[in-house]
């Protein structure tokens, strides 16, 4: 955990409010005194995310995740608790020392650091380079044959990497960056990538280069195309996984897309980079395009977050065809309706909207059909579809498709249009279903943040806690008392005794937070959901209340103590008659427990 001062997370949280840290993710809608959504850390088909601005805290309660808004960036963004704690503190204008941590925060904060710097200034580099240098004006000429204007360039910081094996790692060197930074940034690459002191070269040489930013605009990758129409390497290369890059997690254009999405509810998803720009700038905005030819569950669950709708548009060739199909399980499984606007032969959006003008693409995506009928009617143009084998192939094929929806209510409506369209019943096509599954990760698809591990506390230390941390004369009177005694032989009470330690003063939900900061995913989850239930009646009374019990418990256990010590083996008269006087003594101060005491006052 880190070091930084309780008062300097304290400024941080309260300078950070969790509904807009939150809401700058995704979009939430208030419920009441919350804010609620789909929660961006498990699959679910209803809303059970929430965030609480009175308390200044987020709980899922499908799956537990929970805790501060540093917990939220730590789970969202897979960061470190400092690099969360630093986004945090530059969002809400709050200075932290490099002093206030430890070496290993401090070094994974910089390592991190160092990238960005790197990644934003290789942005730099490369776009000077296609603006001022003679030998980009192939990249020049090549955007212009493409309609990218200058102005575009800038809007997009398009660039290009020189044609040699070393001009920019030469620059990245001068300009003080390792060359373990260039090849952890996949800038370079080693010759011998089995030695670790072998020499390197660039990796992105002789192509446009289009920087890849993440949510909030900040360049995290790089995607090359190469400018010789015959060459015979890759048309694009890519920046492989790093520290700041999961290609199956991210969505280009959505730092630029994000508001037009959320208007429209509705999400135009292209191939290429190029036609993601034309479109974006002809004036249609609600467009993103996955990093490679098919939606990831990942970026499926994060588009869910703010559209319902997806219109697939892909190239109308048979490759178009099958990535439209490869993005369908993980599109369906997140309940979103499908649409696929099919592009005439030989176009792409970037061609269409340059040719026909943006009122024909715009026209083309009103007109996109729902998956199925488009499949039905490509199926429908197969020589044996009329006959009975022909149905059934079809029949197998779409029903591969409708087991990907896991709601009941859609799969079935769906099951009855299709089931209509192939002239068949539909009790017969349900028949072909499987249950739904969810898709398999796409290579480069990062994983989804593991639930925490559930803390259980029994009825009184739940009690307990919940009284010391929502209310102050409660918490003063049990900090009064011999707490760490009383607890310490209480199995599971070590989320209690922290809650005690703490400074924490319920009346603060700054004060609250920085506490949360200090626990790990699990033991904060606990924490939340505690904070979630409604402050009790008459905290005093409950206080004391479970403190008899816990001493009630101490008694119990002195008891069975001196019986097992009885009977483990033969004793003198004099110390069994001790002992039974130990066990009389005890069932005296139990009866006296138990009757009727008024509450501490």
């Amino acid at each position: 955990m880190a070091h930084i001062p309780p008062e300097t997370i304290e400024q941080i949280l309260a300078a950070n409010d969790i509904v807009e840290v939150v809401g700058g993710y995704f979009p939430l809608k208030r419920a009441g005194a919350v804010w609620k959504a789909l929660c961006p850390f498990h699959d679910e088909r209803s809303p059970s995310f929430t965030v609480n601005p009175q308390r200044q805290i987020f709980k899922c309660f499908g799956c537990g995740a929970g805790g501060s808004a540093i917990r939220f960036v730590m789970t969202y963004e897979n960061l470190d608790f400092v690099s969360a704690a630093k986004k945090l503190a530059e969002r809400g204008g709050v200075r932290i020392e490099e002093a206030e941590m430890n070496d290993e925060d401090r070094a994974r904060y910089s390592a991190r650091r160092r990238l960005l710097a790197l990644h934003a200034e290789a942005a730099d580099f490369f776009h000077h380079y296609l603006l001022k240098r003679p030998s980009a004006q192939i990249a020049r000429e090549y955007l212009k044959s493409r309609g990218i204007s200058g102005d575009v360039a800038k809007s997009w910081k398009l660039g290009y990497a020189p044609d040699s094996w070393d001009t920019f790692s030469q620059w990245a060197l001068q300009a003080g960056y390792t060359p373990h930074e260039l090849i952890d940034g996949g800038l370079v690459k080693r010759r011998d990538e089995e030695r670790r002191d072998s020499d390197f070269y660039d990796r992105f040489r002789n192509r446009v280069m289009f920087p890849i930013c993440n949510d909030r605009g900040e360049v995290i990758a790089f995607s090359g195309r190469i400018l010789e129409a015959d060459a015979k390497a890759a048309k694009y290369v890519n920046s492989p996984e790093s520290i700041l890059f999961s290609k199956g997690a991210v969505l280009f254009g959505l730092h630029k897309s994000l508001r037009p999405l959320i208007n429209k509810s509705s999400a135009i998803v292209c191939e290429g980079q190029l036609d993601l720009i034309t479109a974006f700038e002809a004036g249609v905005q609600n467009v993103v395009a996955p990093q490679g030819t098919a939606f990831t569950p990942k970026q499926a669950r994060k588009l869910k977050q703010y559209v319902g709708e997806v219109i697939l548009c892909f190239d109308s060739d048979i490759a178009g065809q099958k990535a439209a199909e490869r993005s369908l399980p993980a599109l369906l499984y997140e309940n979103l309706s499908v649409r696929v606007a099919e592009m005439p032969p030989g176009e792409d959006p970037d061609s269409l909207i340059r040719g026909q003008g943006v009122e024909a693409f715009s026209s083309l995506i009103a007109g996109a059909r729902d998956f199925f009928d488009f499949q039905i009617d490509h199926l429908a143009l197969q020589p044996d579809f009329a006959t009975p084998r022909g149905r059934v192939l079809a029949s197998r094929k779409l029903a591969e498709w409708v087991s990907l929806i896991a709601d009941v209510v859609l799969r079935e409506a769906i099951v009855h249009k299709v089931a209509q369209r192939l002239e068949i019943s539909a009790a017969e096509f349900t028949k072909l279903l499987k249950a739904p599954r969810k898709p398999a990760a796409s290579d480069g698809d990062a994983p989804a943040a593991p639930p925490p591990v559930a803390i259980t506390l029994d009825p009184t230390l739940r009690l307990l806690a919940i009284v010391t941390l929502r209310d102050s004369d409660a918490r003063a009177w049990i900090m009064e008392e011999a707490w760490r005694e009383r607890l310490e032989h209480e199995p599971d009470s070590g989320l209690v005794v922290r809650i005690l330690e703490a400074d924490v003063r319920p009346e603060e939900p700054a004060s609250i937070n920085a506490f949360l900061s200090t626990l790990d995913a699990a033991e904060e989850a606990a924490v939340t959901t505690l904070l979630e239930e409604r402050a009790p009646d008459h905290a005093l009374a409950i206080a004391h209340d479970c403190w008899l019990e816990l001493e009630r418990r101490a008694i119990r256990r002195r008891m069975d103590s001196v019986k097992a010590r009885m009977m483990g083996r033969e004793l003198p008269m004099d110390h069994v008659a001790e002992l039974q006087k130990q066990i009389l003594d005890l069932q005296k101060r139990l009866s006296d427990i138990a009757r009727p005491l008024s509450p501490p006052v």
